[in-house]
């Protein structure tokens, strides 16, 4: 054989080939699954960004940055990309392009166009909307400690009026958008917590992520008949990204203060005026009453948060504990609110699941601590004592004159309400472009009542009533089903989306409630009713109620843009109500508006200093229905006074209570928005400008109407129009924008004014000129408002004074201008005086940060318009000897010295202008991981209510009412109100 040796370089080769190929092999599979690295942090202060989610695009795989912002993950392939998303900051898509280490910054989301906007059932970017939607986002809440939501946003949307007419700790804010519209439907705006209705104290403040208020018709239509008010959307916050499991803690403690105390009448001063001859009756002793009745409340609040999961499934979490006290003796409430929320993702994220449980536990008392007893303490006699020499409270045989302690501390009220709220959800995308939702939610509420008094209570002791008890229950389930079908599409420069859905809604209500007197012993306090003798008498009360309504809903809507710069939305709802006559089950509620992105035209580009400008315009119908299901049917009660004999026995019989009308239905108002929005200066400034007109027909009232052919005298049609517009502006500036301060400024400003044009009804041939409302309560008794049609609500109509006679009487001018005594005046010479509702309504929020150091200032004001000062009104007259009075009483009225007896004239009607200091807050943040485990620790001191800048002469020319009874009467500061209060507190924000 002939072998042929190779030479051994050949040999050399191969082996060389062969290793070539196991390390390009090697490379190619560290390739395919690289373990990159990386640190994220904040664009614009270079800060690590801790727990966003990074994710390889397309896989499952992901992790979240540390407490340093920095990350390691292992992905598939060397070209993979890689998905960032963080709270509050603009998702981004980076490609990995081979590299190991990668530092990547975040930008925080734009306030302006990229900012995302909740509207009904879905949400948009702002530069995207054509309707008049304000959103605040929750580091732009008012700081400190508040009531509910409601004051979250207090004077930070323009149009939106919320104020706090009480210092109760069971009371919250009273809100009104774009004034009154409605005369027995409820002006109040629709609250929906999560898509779910509910009220501004569901969840906790500190549990909210954002607010978004649908301000115009357009906006507000696709809710229906629910939306007239307008419709405030909040947001919660969850654990949407996947982000590491965190806790966060948040506590403060605050006192309160009452704003002002009436300065009344002391004993030292009673003494000296009966020196002088004045008729007062001096008792001996020297008691500060208003005093003994108020205490120095202390509350605290905490509120714990957790969230963890991953980006398939995530939690979040949060228990929230509050116990205020109220600034009188014996009351305060306490809640406990927890919440949790799980969210879960499957079938490559083509299917979201959601499950949402809030449970709220709210437990009050507040003895006899009310309004009434905070009039006693006004009116008692300073030199009277509060112990007679027996050791009992001491009470005079004088009307309507009690121990204001001996109310508070022998009765007890006491209310106890539970809440469980379930909703959940499956969002359901088949295709990229499509999402098809079902919603449902269950909300169970138990409301449990006692009060009672003792035998040391003016009930027994000067009514005979031997104790007295009651117990009441509420009940009411509510459920809500949601379908929802929403396609998005981009098609080149064409943007559209197309939603569709229904709705159904419905409640039961139930109510019991029973009343004894006259036990042998009030060791039972509310708990054993039985044992009043009352019930075996026929003298005690038992009643029950049960109320029952549905609420059906079809509603679609398309919004179309072409390169985001010509802007179009419409939708319908179709809406049937059970409350609606059997001729109107069914309403439609149209809505159409545009917009138009000026700033994106060419000729737009050579202007620098307009970033962004954009006309809109809208129109919407939306509904208000009366609160009581049953208003359309006739209805029967059983009365003991109405029946006959039988038989030598008195039968009681089924009387009407209500007539029947088929024909009522919703009152319809009709809204046209115009708007500007706009951003200067790199959007330095930005805001928007508002002007609307809406129209409401078919108003709600009850009318007079002949017996027979009707059954009852009176009856409840749709009769009538009111209109009303307005003009808004908001304005944000931010300043100062350097490394070390920055300085944000906004203002807002509204005004509105109405009108009652019509108040008739064709068909039943039934015509108001005029609507009387207010009352004055004992001992003048009249009513205070009068809406003339043709004129605005809220109008005072009263005699005007001009003077007062050498006998100290007054005198006012009659219908002819002439100057007469007010015991020759007639009702026909009242005229108008002033109106209660604000024309003008001004805010304006500063916020300030010095390298660890925040601080919040936020002002707001109220102008043109004026209030009836009750306490002047009854406690500026000595008349009544029996009773104290203001310092001022004795004071000279027109240079003399008043001797009339207590009544209603324009003297008691003050101009009520008014700024107020609203907010104040300092706080420092400390440095990062000061504390191992600690994200972010910060401290805070704040002060609410702090200061009024006002001539009204009044205690606050905020605590007075307007909505509900005082829809028709506003501008009134009632003499038994509880007054407002002043807080300050001192708390912390932890993050682990």
């Amino acid at each position: 054989m002939n072998f042929t040796k190779k030479p051994i370089h050949h040999t050399i080769r191969r082996y060389l080939a062969l290793l070539m190929l196991c390390l390009i092999y090697q490379v190619t599979a560290a390739q395919n699954n690289l373990n990159i690295k990386g640190k994220i942090s904040d664009a614009n202060d270079n800060m690590p960004l801790i727990g966003v989610s990074v994710k390889e695009k397309g896989t499952s795989n992901a992790t979240i940055t540390d407490n340093n912002g920095n990350f390691s993950l292992k992905i598939n392939s060397a070209n993979a990309v890689i998905v960032l998303s963080y709270i509050g900051y603009t998702a981004q898509e980076v490609s990995v392009n081979g590299r190991q280490q990668i530092n990547i910054p975040l930008q925080a989301e734009s306030k302006g166009l990229n900012e995302i906007v909740v509207v009904g059932y879905g949400t948009q970017k702002r530069g995207e909307v054509t309707s008049s939607i304000a959103t605040v986002k929750a580091k732009d809440f008012t700081k400190g400690a508040v009531r509910d939501a409601g004051q979250l946003i207090q004077g930070k949307v323009a149009g939106l009026r919320i104020t706090t007419p009480s210092g109760d700790p069971t009371g919250g804010t009273q809100i009104n958008l774009r004034g009154l519209n409605s005369l027995n439907g409820t002006s109040e705006p629709l609250v929906l917590i999560d898509g779910i209705p509910g009220s501004l104290n569901t969840v906790a403040p500190e549990d909210i992520e954002s607010m978004d208020v649908l301000k115009d018709g357009s906006a507000a239509a696709i809710y229906g008949t629910r939306a007239t008010g307008g419709v405030i959307l909040i947001t919660t916050r969850k654990n949407t990204t996947g982000s590491k499991a965190t806790i966060e803690y948040t506590n403060y403690v605050n006192i309160q203060k009452i704003v002002n105390k009436p300065e009344l009448l002391t004993a030292t001063d009673y003494r000296r005026l009966i020196s002088e001859g004045v008729k007062y009756q001096d008792l001996g002793g020297d008691t500060n009453w208003l005093d003994q009745i108020l205490q120095n409340p202390v509350s605290q609040n905490h509120n714990l948060s957790l969230f963890g999961g991953n980006a398939t499934t995530n939690f979040s979490g949060s228990v929230n504990y509050r116990d205020w006290e109220g600034i009188f003796l014996r009351t305060g409430q306490k809640r406990l609110t927890v919440r949790a929320a799980l969210n879960h993702s499957m079938f490559d994220d083509k299917l979201k699941s959601s499950i949402t449980i809030i449970n709220r536990s709210i437990t009050s008392s507040q003895g006899g601590a009310d309004g009434y007893a905070y009039r006693q303490a006004i009116i008692r006699n300073p030199t009277d004592n509060i112990y007679n020499q027996a050791g009992k409270w001491q009470e005079r045989d004088v009307y309507f004159y009690d121990n204001p302690l001996s109310r508070i501390n022998e009765a007890t009220n006491d209310a106890r309400l539970r809440e469980t709220r379930v909703n959940g959800s499956l969002d359901y995308r088949p295709v990229k472009d499509l999402s098809i939702k079902l919603l449902a939610s269950n909300i169970q509420t138990n409301n449990l009542y006692g009060s009672s008094t003792t035998f040391n209570h003016v009930n027994t002791t000067k009514s005979q009533l031997n104790g007295t008890a009651e117990r009441k229950t509420e009940a009411n389930t509510e459920n809500l089903v949601e379908f929802t079908t929403n396609y998005s599409k981009s098609i080149g420069d064409h943007n559209f989306s197309i939603l569709g859905g229904y709705s159904w809604q419905d409640a039961v209500y139930e109510e019991f409630k029973a009343n004894n007197f006259n036990f042998p012993t009030d060791a039972y306090s509310y708990n054993n009713l039985e044992t009043g003798a009352a019930l075996k008498e026929g003298r005690a009360e038992m009643t029950s109620y049960k109320s029952k309504w549905q609420l059906a809903g079809f509603f679609g809507r398309l919004t179309y843009n072409w390169k985001e710069k010509y802007m179009l939305m419409a939708s319908l709802r179709r809406e049937g109500s059970s409350k609606f006559g059997a001729n109107y089950h069914w309403g439609s509620f149209p809505a159409v508006s545009a917009g138009w992105r000026v700033s994106k035209e060419n000729f737009m580009q050579h202007i620098p200093s307009i970033s962004d400008l954009k006309i809109r315009a809208g129109f919407g119908v939306t509904g208000t229905i009366a609160s009581d299901p049953y208003n359309s049917q006739t209805s029967y009660k059983y009365d003991y006074a109405e029946g006959a004999f039988i038989d030598g026995k008195w039968v009681p019989g089924f009387v009407p209570q209500r007539n029947f009308n088929p024909d009522l239905r919703w009152e319809r108002k009709t809204e046209y928005n115009a708007g500007i929005d706009f951003g200067l200066f790199k959007n330095r400034v930005t805001g928007s400008l508002d002007y609307y007109t809406r129209t409401v027909n078919d108003l709600l009232y009850t009318f007079g109407v002949p017996t027979p052919p009707y059954l009852t005298p009176s009856m409840l049609l749709n009769a009538g129009t009111m209109k009303n517009s307005g003009f808004e502006a908001l304005v944000n500036i931010k300043a100062v924008n350097s490394n070390t301060f920055q300085w944000n400024t906004g203002l807002t400003y509204s005004t509105n004014k109405n009108k009652l044009v019509d108040l008739s009804n064709d068909k039943f041939d039934v015509t108001v000129d005029f609507i009387n409302a207010g009352y004055t309560g004992e001992p003048i008794q009249t009513y205070t408002h009068r809406v003339q049609v043709g004129g605005p609500i809220g109008q005072f109509y009263v005699l005007k004074t001009v003077g007062v006679d050498d006998n100290g009487k007054w005198l006012v001018e009659n219908k002819d201008g002439q100057v007469i005594p007010i015991s020759d005046a007639t009702d026909n010479d009242r005229q108008y005086y002033g109106n209660g509702i604000p024309k003008h309504l001004v805010g304006w929020n500063n916020s300030f940060k010095i390298k660890n150091f925040d601080f919040e200032m936020n002002f707001r004001g109220a102008f043109g318009h004026k209030v009836l000062n009750m306490q002047r009104m009854y406690y500026e007259n000595p008349v009544n000897k029996a009773y104290n009075a203001l310092k001022t009483a004795y004071e000279p009225k027109y240079g003399k010295t008043l001797n009339n007896d207590l009544v209603y004239v324009s003297e008691y009607i003050e101009k009520a202008d008014y700024v107020k200091i609203d907010n104040v807050t300092l706080g420092y943040t400390f440095s990062k991981n000061l504390i191992k485990g600690m994200s972010n620790l910060r401290v805070y001191v704040s002060g609410l209510n702090l200061y009024t800048i006002t001539k009204y002469k009044g205690l606050d020319p905020e605590a007075v009412s307007y909505t509900g009874d005082f829809s028709f009467a506003p501008g009134i500061e009632n003499r038994d109100t509880y007054p407002t209060t002043r807080t300050f507190t001192a708390g912390l924000n932890a993050s682990f």
